[in-house]
C-alpha cells in the first residue's frame, strides 16, 4: 500500500471515517474530506470540501495532486438523509438531497478523472446504500439520489474502464453510526397528521434496525478487500445476512410480492 494515495469524502465521522482509519492503518495515504475544518485523525490528512460547491471540490483535489502527484483511489461517501413523507418535501430540500448525495459525487469524480486517466489506473468507490437497491418509505428522495448513484456508476465504469480506472460500488445496510441522528425531518412533516402515524410506526422501525445494525469496522474491511483485488466487482452489498437475503430477494421475487415484503417489514 505504500504510496497509494486515497482520497475520502465525508470522512469526519461514521463509515467515512472509519474506512480513512482503517486504511491509514494499513499504509495508505489518506485524505479525508469534510464541509468544516478538522482536526488531524489517526495520522490521516483532513482537508475541507464542500460536494456541492465545484470550486471547493476542484480545489482539494488540486491540492492532494500538488501534495502527492497522484490520487489512487476516490471513495466517494459524503451524505445525508432526508426523511417524511414524499408529499411534504420542499423544491429546495429535494435539491439539497440529491445536490450532496448524487449531485456531489459526480462532481468529485469529474475532478479526480482527468489525473486518473492521465496515469491510466485509478479505482472510484461510490458508496451508495441498500437504499439504492430498494425505495425506502418516508426516504423517498434518498432512496432517489441513491438510485441515480447506482445508475451513474454502472453507465461510469464501462466509459472509464478503458483507461484502468476501475469503478465499484459499494451497498451498505444497517450501520450504527451517527446517520441516525443526523437524519433531517422535512419542514413540513409535522404540519398535519395525515402520514403521522404511519411515519412514527415506520421511522421507530428503520432506526431501531440502524442502532441494531453492523459496526463501521465492517465495511472498512470490505473496501480494503475490494483495494487488494486486482479485477474486483462492480457492486458488493455489505451487512447483515437477512439484508444481504432481501437483496437476493430483489432480483428472484415478482416485483408485487417483493414490495409487499418490504412494506411489511416497515410496518405498512
Amino acid at each position: 500500500m505504500k504510496n497509494k494515495v486515497v482520497l475520502i469524502t465525508g470522512a469526519s465521522s461514521g463509515l467515512g471515517k472509519a474506512i480513512a482509519n482503517h486504511l491509514h492503518s494499513l499504509g495508505y495515504i489518506v485524505y479525508g474530506t469534510s464541509r468544516k475544518k478538522m482536526k488531524p485523525e489517526e495520522g490521516w490528512n483532513p482537508l475541507v470540501m464542500d460536494v456541492t460547491i465545484r470550486e471547493s471540490v476542484n480545489k482539494a483535489v488540486a491540492s492532494v495532486l500538488e501534495a502527492q502527484g497522484h490520487i489512487d483511489v476516490l471513495i466517494n461517501n459524503a451524505g445525508f438523509g432526508l426523511t417524511g413523507p414524499a408529499e411534504f418535501f420542499t423544491d429546495e430540500e429535494i435539491y439539497r438531497q440529491l445536490d450532496t448525495n448524487f449531485f456531489g459525487t459526480v462532481r468529485v469524480c469529474q475532478a479526480v478523472l482527468p489525473s486518473m486517466r492521465q496515469q491510466k489506473n485509478g479505482t472510484i468507490i461510490n458508496i451508495s446504500s441498500i437504499g439504492g437497491i430498494a425505495g425506502l418509505p418516508f426516504q423517498s428522495f434518498y432512496s432517489a439520489s441513491k438510485f441515480a448513484v447506482e445508475g451513474f456508476s454502472e453507465a461510469l465504469m464501462q466509459e472509464v474502464r478503458p483507461f484502468g480506472i476501475r469503478v465499484v460500488l459499494v451497498e451498505p445496510g444497517d450501520f450504527r453510526t451517527s446517520f441516525t441522528a443526523n437524519r433531517q425531518p422535512s419542514i413540513r412533516l409535522f404540519t398535519g397528521d395525515i402520514y403521522t402515524d404511519m411515519f412514527r410506526k415506520t421511522a421507530a422501525i428503520f432506526e431501531d434496525d440502524e442502532r441494531n445494525g453492523c459496526h463501521p469496522e465492517k465495511i472498512a474491511r470490505a473496501v480494503a478487500r475490494i483495494l487488494r483485488k486486482k479485477s474486483p466487482s462492480f457492486r458488493y452489498p455489505v451487512g447483515k445476512t437477512d439484508q444481504l437475503l432481501f437483496i437476493v430477494l430483489r432480483h428472484i421475487l415478482p416485483g408485487n410480492v417483493y414490495l409487499k415484503i418490504l412494506a411489511s417489514h416497515y410496518g405498512l
